[in-house]
């Protein structure tokens, strides 16, 4: 059996040097909170709105700083701001949906004309944990979340890179839908 961690991956925002000296001064650096899972990666302990033409939302920041800003929000997220975000891979914003980034500690604010979007549901994995799998990158596979409400989630995509360790990361509507709460295992059936 070919089993991965099932991780939640909250509403977040990924920000550019650029718009981190926009949002919190120049030469400001971002506070590393807490380590995440995958290796380099940490939540900040900064939070900013993003805010939309219905409303507005918090969301934490992960470091490090991107080459790009992007804002990963769920399906509800999206819907409670108004905007219509496309589900995409990170990284991946062209033409995505737009949004208002707010410091609410020191009312700078960043319009972003692309950059929000919905996490495609996809599984880190190293390129030893790849092959022990049987699978590559970019691969598309189908996973069973072994829950209290057991769910196969399909068009999970595959991610392979030194830089990863294997885990699922799926977003909270996923997680809600599927009860993947505490440590719970994904079956690749490929």
């Amino acid at each position: 059996m070919k089993e991965v961690l099932v991780e939640t991956s909250a509403r977040h925002i990924h920000l550019s040097a650029e718009a981190v000296e926009i949002l919190f001064g120049k030469g400001y650096q971002l506070t590393n909170k807490k380590a995440l899972s995958q290796p380099g990666q940490y939540a900040c302990a900064e939070k900013l709105e993003v805010v939309g033409p219905k409303g507005k939302v918090k969301a934490s920041i992960l470091g490090p700083t991107r080459p790009q800003s992007q804002v990963e929000l769920s399906l509800t997220d999206a819907r409670t701001i108004g905007v219509v975000a496309p589900i995409r891979e990170s990284g991946d914003v062209v033409g995505s949906a737009p949004c208002k980034l707010v410091n609410p500690e020191n009312g700078a604010e960043l319009e972003l004309t692309e950059g929000v979007i919905v996490a495609k549901r996809h599984i880190h994995l190293t390129p030893e944990a790849a092959a022990e799998f049987g699978v590559a990158d970019k691969q598309i596979v189908s996973v069973k979340i072994n829950s209290e409400r057991t769910t196969i989630f399909d068009d999970v995509v595959i991610r392979v890179s030194e830089k990863f360790a294997p885990a699922m990361h799926i977003d909270t509507d996923e997680a809600n839908a599927s009860c993947a709460f505490g440590t719970v295992m994904g079956e690749i059936l490929a």
